[in-house]
């Protein structure tokens, strides 16, 4: 703190990012995630990615968006679309944010699912069988974005509302306005004086005698 009471950039910088929710990072659901994660890209790799396809023949590589649904099949454009859609609600996880607003999120989830899908589809074209398909790519990111819109906000809520320490602050912060607002006043009463214990002095003053001059 500067000698005129004002705080410097660092120490007005550490305390925004203390007091802002959205900064804290739940180790456990960060882990989950990450496990989670790993998991999932390992099995693509291994199952989709990696794995040869014995044809005898291949399509040339499609770079022209929607162009290869005319000859996809229904299922196989639902494989495609749920081909990478549980990262909707890994990568959040992964990030361990309970409080993230929905928008930044959903931005990164698809900013990040979409790198993947483009690596993991340059890296398939390098398999017998696969060819570079830009329509895989889109249907990707698209399962990703339906899956994060449906089930993230949703499942947020309910980590917040389940959380050990969301209902305890709520007596904290009572706590804290009646500290705010001080004790309660009282009202005391004024003294009534009763007319007996009066009486007897004024009978005497009427009695009395002036003073022989």
């Amino acid at each position: 703190m500067q000698r005129d009471g004002t705080r410097n950039r660092e120490e007005r910088s550490g305390a925004r990012t203390e007091t802002r929710p959205a900064a804290v990072v739940h180790r456990s659901l960060r882990r989950t995630g990450l496990a989670g994660l790993v998991c999932h890209l390992t099995v693509v790799l291994w199952l989709v990615v990696l794995r040869p396809l014995p044809v005898a023949w291949v399509y040339d590589a499609n770079l022209t968006p929607l162009a290869s649904l005319r000859s996809s099949t229904g299922w196989q454009v639902v494989g495609e679309l749920l081909l990478l859609a549980p990262l909707g609600v890994l990568l959040p996880l992964a990030g361990g944010r309970v409080r993230a607003p929905w928008l930044p999120s959903f931005l990164r989830t698809t900013g990040v699912s979409a790198l993947l899908a483009t690596g993991l589809e340059f890296l398939s074209s390098w398999t017998p069988g696969h060819v570079l398909n830009v329509d895989h790519i889109l249907l990707a990111v698209i399962g990703v974005a339906v899956t994060h819109l449906a089930l993230v906000p949703g499942l947020r809520r309910l980590l917040r509302e389940r959380r050990p320490g969301a209902r305890a602050a709520r007596p904290a912060r009572t706590d804290r306005t009646a500290v705010l607002a001080g004790p309660p006043m009282t009202v005391v009463a004024p003294a009534v004086v009763s007319p007996v214990a009066v009486a007897p002095v004024a009978t005497v003053a009427a009695g009395a005698t002036p003073p022989a001059s």
